[in-house]
């Protein structure tokens, strides 16, 4: 509505604007027609007491016609009310509103009649008798019609004008001039009065639409969602309990009607008192009164533990008093579980049920703060178990993650009170001493951590043995910092692996160092192929027998530009490490192959490969580019690989070699005797050659009879498969003697030649030529 209505829409004259004048005129009219028996009542009465002024002045004739223009008049507004009353809250067209007013103005005419009929038969007093009543008839009509203004004032001014007329020509002048103003009165206060109504009726009604939408909208609240509606009184007992509330509280609405709330959701702890600090928090908050959110209750509902999330806020009536609270709840037991569960699984490994490595920095950071403050010392220890990626590779997965798991166990029985054990990642774990007041506790625990996890484990009808290296850090002396002491501790455990294993050491400056070299290292290895500083060298392999020249095998030199020469046994690992052996290898790989198509048809050259360059996919490819570029005939390339390929992925490494061999390219196996692997992959490959190791070698030129015998089968098992048999590692004229009288093939050592660069090669290529000749 407009903040002011206009007032020939008031009356019904004209409807403007966006206004529904149709309902407002229902609205309007609603009122005469629910008071239609007092209207009938008060005219019926009025006219009676007319008449018995009226009687002893007025002939009987006239008497008895305006008595029943009374009654026509009645019977009019009689009909029009009761034709409002059958259609309630409909729209009001002008036409209906007009049939009402006709009844209302053929009313208003024949009450206009009694003042001049007593003017003209009575005296004054029978004129004033006659005012009072129209006066009576007046206020009933400012009660029973006022909100419907247009009939109000047209009854009112056909009433009241005759009489103020005739008060004029009675010269009362006063009196005629008084009842004008009372009608002008009365006509502003009908309309006053109406739009009055029509607003606070729309008021009313419109809140009256938001109750019923709330009530409706709570009702599909708690019929579509999980939460529910709680109310409880002054004394904390339930009221107009909800079904679903209800059913939360595993009752009917009316069995919970009227029970302790508190008592309902503490089972058992209302007998003991023994309640859940977040029902004590409920409880309190209840007492003060305070308004709450999202509040997390531990309920106890048939005898079962349950989480509740209410929301609530006190209850006040019209006057301001308490009358108690109401809220919203929901059961979020199911969300809480998930969440513990999250939680848990953020902070434990799921295989071996450990603290993971974000438990164990919190637990690190925990001790550390207690040191500081109590100034002590803690210490982190960081383990690595020793030989686990073989029997990850070779067994599967599975058996790892068994063995992962008794290793769990045994570092549980080895940590006490004051130690926090845990899993890295991997084949990593550590352990947290809360309390290191001296080395020999740091020194105990670690010995105590390698004998039990370097015992032999059974797992899947599998006896294993893995070793563990351990590398300790004590704060705050190593680390002020959870990183920091990590860090060092793993400078540390870096240092046990690189050392052999199976052994333990503590953190010291100098290992800073180490890393910062190693780091050094490996950025200059990143761009040692780009700066041409690598270069191979080349040494000779023999025929045991004639020790004539058969092959060369090649050997990669890094010749630093910022460390100098760097021996291969320092920059080899570090490439396989950083697998900047495959790019390295394929460089060495088209080099040899190279300068061997440069030497004469009957010398072969052997080339290392890496396992990382086997599990390339491309490897077969890129020995094909090497072989194309170089003109090599692939009969003259051997490929020299270990035992440790196999234990990767050896279908990936067998069909790698496969490809090779089909090319023409014959492949050795190199260092035999000294891997994991079985002699299956021996019968399944059929190797060209098998190289005997150097260890073998010189154990056998010292009388090691296990030497001896371990030659002799290698080159029995050879012969039998058609193989070629090498010796490594030969440096003296009797270690020769022995090779070839153990029956070896092929020999190489420094007793017949040390690494040469390729030029010297191609020289002892050309002498062994012209020797040949």
């Amino acid at each position: 509505m407009p903040a002011k209505l206009p007032i020939a829409g008031l009356l019904g004259l004209r409807d403007s604007g966006d206004i529904d004048w149709a309902h407002l005129r229902a609205i309007q009219h609603s009122v005469p027609a629910s008071k239609i028996s007092l209207r009938l009542f008060g005219h019926g009465l009025l006219a009676a007491i007319a008449a018995t002024i009226l009687y002893p002045i007025l002939p009987t004739a006239y008497l008895v016609g305006w008595f029943a223009l009374v009654a026509a008049s009645l019977g009019l507004m009689f009909q029009a009310d009761t034709d409002l009353q059958a259609k309630p809250g409909r729209p009001l067209s002008k036409g209906s509103a007009a049939r009402h007013l006709r009844g209302t103005i053929a009313a208003a005419i024949t009450w206009s009649m009694s003042t001049p009929l007593a003017w003209l038969f009575g005296t004054t007093s029978e004129v004033l008798a006659i005012w009072a009543v129209i006066a009576a008839v007046i206020t009933g009509i400012t009660i029973t019609l006022g909100t419907a203004p247009l009939g109000a004032i047209l009854f009112s001014v056909i009433v009241m004008v005759p009489g103020a007329v005739i008060l004029a020509l009675s010269g009362w002048w006063a009196a005629s001039v008084a009842a004008i103003l009372m009608l002008a009165l009365a006509c502003w206060g009908f309309i006053v009065r109406a739009e009055n109504f029509l607003r606070g009726n729309l008021a009313e009604a419109g809140m009256n639409e938001r109750s019923q939408v709330v009530s409706l909208l709570l009702r599909e609240f708690e019929e579509n969602e999980a939460d529910w509606l709680w109310q409880i009184d002054t004394s904390r007992r339930i009221r107009s309990a909800s079904p679903r509330f209800a059913f939360a509280l595993g009752c009917s609405s009316d069995d919970a009607e009227g029970q302790p709330f508190l008592q309902l959701i503490s089972g058992e702890y209302w007998e003991t008192g023994q309640f859940p600090n977040s029902l004590h928090d409920l409880a309190e908050r209840l007492k003060r009164r305070e308004s709450f959110s999202n509040l997390l209750v531990k309920v106890t509902i048939g005898g079962k533990e349950r989480w509740w999330e209410l929301s609530g806020t006190p209850m006040l009536d019209n006057h301001g008093k308490d009358v108690g609270f109401r809220g919203v709840g929901s059961d979020v037991t199911e969300q809480r579980e998930s969440s513990e569960k999250i939680a848990y699984l953020a902070r434990y490994d799921t295989l071996t049920n450990l603290p993971n490595r974000l438990m164990l920095n919190e637990a690190l950071g925990d001790a550390m703060r207690y040191a500081r403050q109590w100034r002590s010392r803690c210490a982190f220890l960081m383990i690595d178990l020793d030989r686990f990626k073989q029997v990850n590779d070779s067994l599967g997965h599975q058996v790892g993650d068994r063995l992962l798991e008794q290793v769990a166990l045994r570092l549980k029985e080895v940590c006490g009170e004051n130690e926090v054990c845990g899993r890295l990642g991997g084949d990593e774990f550590a352990v947290v001493i809360r309390e290191a007041k001296d080395g020999e506790i740091v020194n105990s625990v670690a010995r105590r951590l390698i004998a039990r996890l370097s015992e032999p484990y059974a797992v899947d009808n599998h006896t294993l043995y893995v070793g563990a290296s351990v590398g300790s850090a004590v704060a705050p002396r190593d680390g002020k910092t959870v990183e920091e002491l990590m860090r060092n501790a793993d400078l540390a455990l870096y240092r046990s692996k690189d050392e052999g294993g199976g052994e333990h050491y503590k953190y010291e400056p100098s290992l800073h160092a180490s890393a910062e070299e190693r780091r050094q290292l490996e950025f200059s290895l990143r761009k040692a192929l780009e700066r041409d500083e690598m270069l191979l060298h080349y040494q000779p392999v023999v025929d045991s027998n004639t020790e004539e020249l058969v092959g060369f095998e090649a050997l990669v030199r890094w010749d630093s530009k910022d460390h100098g020469f760097v021996s291969p046994g320092k920059f080899i690992p570090l490439a396989e490490e950083t697998r900047l052996i495959v790019p390295i290898g394929t460089w060495v790989l088209e080099q040899a192959c190279i300068e061997a198509a440069k030497w004469t048809s009957n010398v072969r050259i052997n080339v290392n490969v890496s396992p990382e360059q086997l599990l390339e996919p491309d490897f077969a490819t890129t020995v094909v580019r090497a072989l194309s570029r170089s003109k090599l005939a692939p009969q003259r390339l051997e490929l020299e690989v270990t035992e440790s390929i196999f234990l990767r992925d050896a279908d990936v490494a067998r069909s790698a070699l496969e490809q090779v061999m089909a090319l023409g390219c014959r492949v050795a196996l190199d260092d035999f005797g000294t891997g994991y692997s079985s002699l299956g992959y021996i019968r399944k490959l059929r190797f060209s050659t098998i190289k005997v190791d150097r260890t073998f070698v010189q154990g056998a030129a010292q009388g090691a009879a296990e030497s001896v015998a371990i030659i002799r089968a290698v080159v029995a098992m050879a012969d039998s498969l058609g193989m070629s048999t090498t010796a490594e590692g030969v440096e003296t004229s009797d270690e020769a003697a022995l090779i070839r009288d153990l029956g070896c093939t092929k020999i190489q050592g420094y007793y017949f030649g040390r690494p040469m660069p390729s030029g010297e090669a191609l020289d002892v290529v050309h002498r062994a030529s012209r020797m040949r000749a």
